[in-house]
């Protein structure tokens, strides 16, 4: 059976005046935040379930393209390069990428803030320009920055969301569970930074939509923010919410989704889960603490042919081979054999951030 996708996205193109390439707020800080037509006041909805929906079949993206942005060319600059990528329903899917690697224009594309230059785009099977009007209470979107009215109260801004949708989450609800209660009548531009991105993400979902665009959502936040933003969003996911997101934080995409997807110089450069994007490169390692100066030599005796054991930097020990549970446990019975206390025993392994920076040559910083 094909699998059912929410997003769609082949050939993408988009190219921009050496001038005008647009900044992040773009157009996204001028739109409104109101998801389309006004519908009849419902009932609050205890779930976070979207209303049933037809499923879609449409053809999947293509696969990971090598990197390569367009050069610049007649005074232009082609921020998305022939970009492919597809997302299935139900999933959360996470677009890392240095700046200017282009994700954040092909996110507003998807949204419908953007027209393309070349490609096709479904969102939930539709056009996200034609199909505006029949999308928008279907889609939340979270911006990072614009789209609120300054003077306007915390509570008032999510009521007139949830005022636009025929079976919205009841908005007092979604203020405590996000924090919130105690700034119901604080005007949006005296809410603190952490407040305000609260206050975004509570808009993007109060309506039950079924697809979620989070750009950067726990940007800002202290530590209970961030557990809270991350809990919000299993139970999207939980509920049959498509859920993307774009972030600059490591651990929240290793913790939170089931597909990530980075996209540098304009193009998709890898794709896959966590645990596919970080197999291999270090995880044949084995590393241990314990007192300096061990008599590898006998280790070694111990351990499979074509081992290696070295000692650096002091008092810490590297094994490299086939790490399995027998080399692990030949390790430990060695060493509990010579009475040696082994600890922080662990197996490396490459970390998301690892095969960031090897595959577009930068740190992810915000």
């Amino acid at each position: 059976m094909a699998e059912i996708l929410a997003i769609s996205v082949t050939g993408l193109v988009k190219t921009y005046s050496a001038r005008s390439v647009p900044s992040r707020s773009g157009p996204r800080a001028e739109s409104s935040r109101g998801p389309g037509r006004r519908g009849r006041r419902g009932s609050a909805a205890p779930s976070l379930r979207p209303a049933p929906f037809t499923e879609v079949s449409t053809t999947p993206a293509t696969s990971a393209a090598s990197a390569g942005r367009g050069a610049s060319f007649d005074g232009r600059i082609r921020a998305v390069d022939n970009l492919s990528l597809s997302v299935p329903v139900g999933s959360v899917t996470a677009l890392l990428g240095p700046n200017g690697a282009g994700k954040t224009t092909t996110v507003e594309i998807c949204e419908g803030f953007r027209r393309a230059d070349a490609g096709e785009v479904r969102i939930l099977g539709l056009d996200p320009i034609g199909d505006a009007v029949a999308l928008r209470p279907r889609v939340g979107v979270m911006l990072q920055a614009g789209g609120m009215y300054p003077g306007a109260r915390a509570g008032e801004m999510l009521r007139l969301v949830a005022a636009h949708h025929r079976h919205p989450l009841d908005p007092a609800a979604l203020l405590d569970r996000l924090g919130l209660t105690d700034s119901a009548g604080t005007p949006f531009r005296r809410l603190s930074g952490g407040q305000q991105q609260r206050l975004s993400l509570a808009m993007a979902v109060v309506g039950r939509p079924e697809l979620v665009f989070l750009d950067e959502p726990t940007a800002g936040l202290d530590v209970a923010g961030r557990r809270t933003t991350w809990e919000l969003i299993e139970e999207l996911r939980t509920a049959g919410v498509t859920v993307v997101l774009t972030t600059h934080a490591m651990d929240e995409a290793e913790r939170l989704a089931d597909q990530v997807i980075i996209i540098n110089r304009g193009r998709v450069v890898a794709v896959g889960s966590p645990a596919e994007l970080t197999r291999g490169g270090a995880e044949g390692q084995l590393r241990f603490r314990a007192p300096t100066g061990l008599e590898l030599g006998k280790l070694l005796l111990a351990l499979p042919d074509g081992t290696t054991a070295h000692e650096g930097p002091v008092g810490h020990y590297l094994v490299q081979g086939t790490v399995d549970p027998q080399l692990l446990a030949a390790v430990t019975a060695w060493c509990a054999g010579n009475g040696v206390l082994a600890e922080d025993l662990r197996v490396e392994q490459r970390t998301l951030e690892d095969v960031f920076v090897e595959l577009t040559g930068s740190e992810l910083s915000s």
